[in-house]
């Protein structure tokens, strides 16, 4: 059994697919688009297999909140501690906030944290 993919609603759905593009390597499929539900969505498909669907439906502006239970973040590995570090300071340098690290942690993973324009956290680990 394995995980086929995890989905993310979003704000700004071509934003989003930029991102995932640009820093992570993501390869979109053509937009769906589901008028009568007006809901839009991509499916981002990365190099290891691992797809992430990012959504949008309708006008919804609540931004995410981080003190509420559910999903928390996704995370990439992309190798290295130097790719860490490397794609960590590239974000930084465009202006994404980095809320963690570079750092190794209290269990040995060696991770950065940052936000995407809309305020998810994704991970960066080794």
């Amino acid at each position: 059994m394995r995980i086929e993919h995890i989905a993310i609603w979003v704000k700004d759905l071509e934003r989003a697919k930029a991102f995932y593009e640009m820093y992570f390597n993501g390869e979109s499929n053509d937009l769906y688009h589901n008028e009568k539900k007006d809901f839009k969505s991509y499916f981002m498909t990365f190099e290891s297999g691992a797809r992430l669907e990012i959504m949008k439906k309708g006008h919804v502006t609540d931004p995410p909140s981080q003190t509420m239970t559910g999903w928390a973040h996704i995370a990439f590995s992309v190798g290295s501690r130097e790719k860490v570090d490397e794609l960590t300071d590239r974000l930084k340098k465009d202006g994404f906030a980095v809320v963690n690290g570079p750092r190794t942690t209290g269990d040995g993973y060696y991770e950065s944290v940052i936000e995407d324009d809309e305020g998810n956290l994704i991970e960066i680990t080794i």
